[in-house]
């Protein structure tokens, strides 16, 4: 078990008022990289990583010599999933193809945490251009099992303390499930809500970049900072009336899982909940379908030249949804792409008619699988076809003391709302 604590939050606080040397911080960072990491596989391995970061402190505090002027992240290191653009370190989207050709402007997510006193820490793991084939990344909770995906490494590396703040990356399930397998803080803003340039695409109709802390409070921060419009310090004065989410959708989960909602659900009825058991899923196969074809089709056409020309260093699942993604037809995918509004109005919809402030679900199908295939994403598919947003938090364990999470999604755009409802859940937790 390769787990520490480290606060986002508190961190950020104690760096910006000097009650924490940037130095110091560093300095027990690396100790713990060195001594983890080499267990874990979270980050991609880099020389002199030490010795850069205190050299980026230096500059930092030259920069910001005096506390009450420093920015929101002053002094917090920062992974970034191997398919985003960062200035100085390499993309591989880990693949085996050329480093050549994966080239950009640096991400605008990278340049405004930068602005916000933020470190790179480096990059972190990722599986093959964020599908299924998985990299090195063990779960730190136990690393005969898979810290999820395609996230990988910034889920882990957050879960095992080698950082407070990560960044990554979510097409079905990418952020949300290896947050819950790893048992941290996972959150999936609205479509758009942070902007996507910069990132090497796997499905550009519904690519997300998202966050992963150990603390909710840290998400609202580091959201304050990369997302859009952020309202800061969003409160609200009640507890939520809480859908939770019923039928074939959560049929889609193994019998641990779902015996852990249901307790969940009593518990939080004791607690002075109101939740309501609604099913606004009534096709769910039908969304899953579509989400899967869309995101094949459009995964094809960005590795198209690539593949013609490298296609035997691409690993078989890869490979796979490449030549599924040649074989959807066209008017599927448009389908498809006007089957995202419909689905988001027909959550909406449904929450409204039910009044609900909050859906409820599990964050996964099953606790984190042994070995090294990344899960099941089907419990989060639905949240980001619609583009709705959603969070995870840790909520208990499982018979093989495995992290269990819950999920809790909201309204388009109104992130801020659904992170204020969850931290109150998350507190009675």
């Amino acid at each position: 078990m390769f787990t520490n604590q480290t606060y986002l939050s508190k961190t950020a606080l104690a760096l910006r008022t000097d009650k924490i040397s940037p130095e110091q911080y560093v300095n027990d960072l690396c100790k713990i990289i060195e001594k983890n990491d080499p267990h874990v596989k979270a980050l991609i391995p880099e020389n002199n990583r030490h010795k850069r970061l205190l050299a980026d402190v230096k500059l930092l505090k030259k920069q910001f010599p005096d506390p009450e002027k420093r920015p929101p992240l002053f002094g917090i290191p920062v992974g970034v999933k191997d398919i985003i653009y960062t200035d100085g370190f390499e993309t591989k989207a880990g693949s085996d193809l050329p480093g050549k050709l994966f080239k950009g402007e640096e991400a605008s997510v990278v340049k405004k945490l930068k602005e916000a006193g933020a470190l790179i820490l480096g990059k972190t793991v990722t599986t093959e251009f964020a599908y299924f084939e998985p990299g090195d990344t063990r779960n730190p909770h136990n690393t005969e099992h898979t810290p999820g995906g395609s996230s990988s490494g910034s889920a882990a590396a957050v879960s095992g303390g080698f950082t407070p703040l990560a960044i990554g990356t979510q097409t079905i399930g990418s952020i949300i499930r290896p947050a819950a397998y790893c048992g941290i803080i996972g959150f999936k803003p609205s479509f758009d809500r942070i902007p996507i340039d910069g990132v090497i695409p796997f499905s550009v109709s519904v690519d997300h970049l998202g966050i992963f802390t150990q603390d909710i409070d840290g998400i609202d921060l580091a959201a304050s900072v990369i997302c859009n419009d952020w309202q800061p310090e969003f409160n609200v004065d009640r507890k939520p009336i809480i859908g939770a989410v019923i039928g074939d959708y959560l049929n889609q989960a193994e019998p641990e899982i779902i015996a852990f909602f249901e307790k969940e659900i009593e518990d939080l009825t004791e607690k002075g909940f109101k939740i309501k058991r609604i099913n606004p899923f009534d096709n769910i196969k039908e969304i899953n379908e579509k989400h899967q074809n869309m995101n094949a089709f459009e995964f094809s056409k960005v590795h198209k030249k690539w593949f013609n020309k490298h296609e035997e260093l691409y690993k078989n699942k890869t490979k796979e949804l490449i030549l599924k993604g040649k074989d959807v037809k066209k008017d599927h995918v448009k389908t498809a792409k006007k089957g995202r509004i419909e689905l988001r109005n027909q959550i909406e919809k449904s929450k409204e008619k039910n009044q609900i402030d909050i859906w409820l679900t599990p964050a996964t199908t099953s606790v984190a699988p042994k070995g090294m295939q990344t899960g099941s994403p089907l419990m989060n598919l639905p949240w980001t076809y619609s583009g709705l947003p959603a969070i995870t938090f840790p909520a208990g364990k499982s018979k093989n003391n495995l992290p269990i999470g819950l999920q809790i999604a909201g309204s388009f755009n109104k992130d801020e709302e659904m992170i204020a409802f969850a931290k109150i859940i998350n507190i009675i937790q």
